[in-house]
C-alpha cells in the first residue's frame, strides 16, 4: 500500500507540475490534485497513521494542488486573450509607407521592413499610389501584403 501511495504522490504531484508549464486549463491538474489525495491516504496509512491524520494530510495536499492549478488556469485565461505581438499576424492593421509603386503591385515599408504589396479590393477606387503615400495592411497572403491608402484617422499618433 506504502509504494502505491508514493507512486500515486509523485504522479500527482508531476501532473500539477506540467499543468503550471502546458496551458491545458485543469485538464491535468484535477486528476493531479486527486492522485495527490488518494496518495497520502495511501502512503500515511501504509505507513501506520491513522485515517484522521491520512485525512488531513490528504485534503491538505488536495487543497495544495488545486490552488496551484488555480493559478495557472488563470494565468492560462490571460495568455490567451493577450493580442499578438508576434509573426505576421501583427502585421495586420499595421501603418507603412510606399517605397514604390508600379500598378498592380510595388514595394511597402512597414514596422521597418521592406514587403512586396498590392492592393486590397477594398481601395481599387482611390487613385495611383506613390512612394510615401501611407498605407494601411489589411491581409496578408505568402509574403505579400494587401494594402488600401491609409485614412486619416488612422494616422494621427
Amino acid at each position: 500500500m506504502t509504494e502505491l501511495g508514493i507512486a500515486l504522490l509523485l504522479v500527482g504531484a508531476t501532473l500539477v507540475l506540467i499543468e503550471t508549464h502546458v496551458a491545458s486549463l485543469g485538464v491535468l491538474a484535477g486528476p493531479g490534485a486527486l492522485a495527490l489525495g488518494v496518495g497520502a491516504v495511501l502512503a500515511v496509512s501504509g505507513l501506520g497513521g491513522g485515517i484522521v491524520l491520512a485525512l488531513v494530510v490528504a485534503v491538505l495536499l488536495a487543497a495544495g494542488g488545486l490552488a496551484l492549478a488555480g493559478v495557472a488556469v488563470t494565468e492560462g485565461k490571460k495568455v490567451r486573450r493577450r493580442r499578438v505581438r508576434a509573426g505576421p499576424e501583427c502585421l495586420v492593421g499595421q501603418v507603412g509607407v510606399v517605397q514604390s509603386w508600379g500598378e498592380p503591385t510595388g514595394r511597402v515599408r512597414v514596422d521597418g521592413a521592406l514587403w512586396k504589396a498590392q492592393r486590397s479590393w477594398s481601395d481599387e477606387d482611390d487613385g495611383d499610389l506613390r512612394a510615401g503615400d501611407p498605407v494601411v495592411v489589411e491581409r496578408l497572403s505568402g509574403l505579400t501584403l494587401a494594402v488600401r491608402r491609409a485614412d486619416e484617422w488612422e494616422l494621427a499618433p
